[in-house]
């Protein structure tokens, strides 16, 4: 059975869909744009903005009793695939040892016209 995330450490959905979704032991995490809860409003560079979206997926993955060491694959969406370079930069600050599987996408648009998008798959317990 599968049980619903919600923390308000993270934005809140803009859509019909729930922040993250626990089946068993394994967390889904829906695409973390890079809104800063405190203020509602994104960042403006692409390290910003990639530092803003994995902290609203860490704080759902804490949520789930889960963390980010506990990720076993990751999807990044991009607006700009130049931006890969800057973006991976601080995606490292979050992932040290043990990278978790991973793909990088360039997308047409994202939603609210944000650089980046974020989701996860992580590991409880």
């Amino acid at each position: 059975m599968k049980k619903i995330v919600n923390t308000e450490k993270a934005p809140s959905a803009i859509g019909p869909y729930s922040q993250g979704i626990i089946l068993k032991d394994v967390v889904f995490t829906s695409g973390q744009l890079p809104i800063i809860v405190e203020t509602g409003k994104m960042p403006g560079t692409i390290e910003e903005q990639t530092r803003a979206s994995l902290n609203n997926v860490k704080a759902i993955l804490e949520k789930a009793g889960s963390s980010l060491g506990q990720v076993v694959k990751t999807t990044v969406f991009l607006n700009d695939m130049n931006d890969f370079a800057a973006m991976n930069e601080v995606y490292k600050e979050f992932f040290t040892e043990k990278f978790p599987a991973r793909s990088a996408i360039e997308v047409a648009r994202l939603p609210k016209d944000a650089l980046v998008e974020i989701e996860v798959i992580g590991l409880i317990g």
